[in-house]
């Protein structure tokens, strides 16, 4: 599955302004676009359809200059230009320009009540909510079993063009596609709000990148990010 070239022109606009570019800054592929800004509390690195651009401080972008963009979306490499930084690390981009329908074995409930949107993380480990955000999301949709929580998911709009979606599922309801069905809620809502589906994933999380393949997300580059110290 391939995404309309199209698709990919809006990504890369989105993302030129996220990181601070002028919105024509991705328009020519094969260079590396640096951005300085001293004030940066994070060393971020991006690559997207074939594009790449950096943004940290003056002495993390000439540091980097030496290396190639192959070395630089590795997060060992950030982290020893980095200076004793931390955390973070390499996530996985991926879009969509539409999305299955799933339909459900049964009826199910799903509440969009923002108060329900914290229910799902009190099962959750720490990292997942880290990384998922759930509770911070514009919107969100909870599946309820009885009045169980069972998986969250939502999307945040980001420059009025993505809709960033995550899904977040209580363990022991994992691995029977509650994850999916969630997914594809936040994907055809963000659809109708006029908003490109976005999804990251770190690189570790297998299962989280599976279920962005197997709901028709397309892997079209990677963000690598790490906290520079104080």
């Amino acid at each position: 599955m391939q995404l309309d070239p199209g698709t990919a022109d809006i990504v890369l606009l989105a993302w030129a302004r996220l990181l601070g570019f002028a919105d024509t800054a991705f328009a020519a592929p094969g260079t590396r676009l640096v951005r300085t800004d001293d004030e940066a509390a994070v060393l971020t690195f991006v690559r997207l359809f074939g594009r790449s651009a950096l943004v940290g401080p003056g002495w993390a972008v000439e540091r980097a200059a030496a290396y190639p963009d192959e070395e630089l979306a590795e997060y060992h490499t950030l982290l020893q230009l980095s200076r004793g930084g931390h955390g973070l690390g390499r996530a996985y981009l991926s879009f969509a320009d539409d999305l299955p329908m799933a339909q459900p074995a049964e009826e199910v409930t799903v509440s969009t009540a923002p108060e329900d949107a914290v229910r799902p993380e009190a099962l959750c480990p720490p990292d997942d909510n880290n990384e998922v955000g759930l509770s911070n999301m514009d919107k969100t949709f909870v599946l309820l079993h009885g009045s169980e929580p069972v998986a969250g998911t939502g999307y945040e709009e980001w420059e009025s063009i993505h809709g960033h979606l995550s899904v977040l599922t209580a363990p022991a309801f994992r691995g029977r596609g509650h994850g999916c069905l969630m997914g594809a809620t936040a994907g055809h809502e963000a659809l109708g709000a006029g908003l490109i589906p976005q999804w990251r994933a770190h690189e570790d999380n297998a299962a989280s990148r599976a279920t962005a393949r197997s709901l028709g997300f397309v892997e079209a580059g990677t963000q690598t990010s790490v906290y520079l110290p104080a």
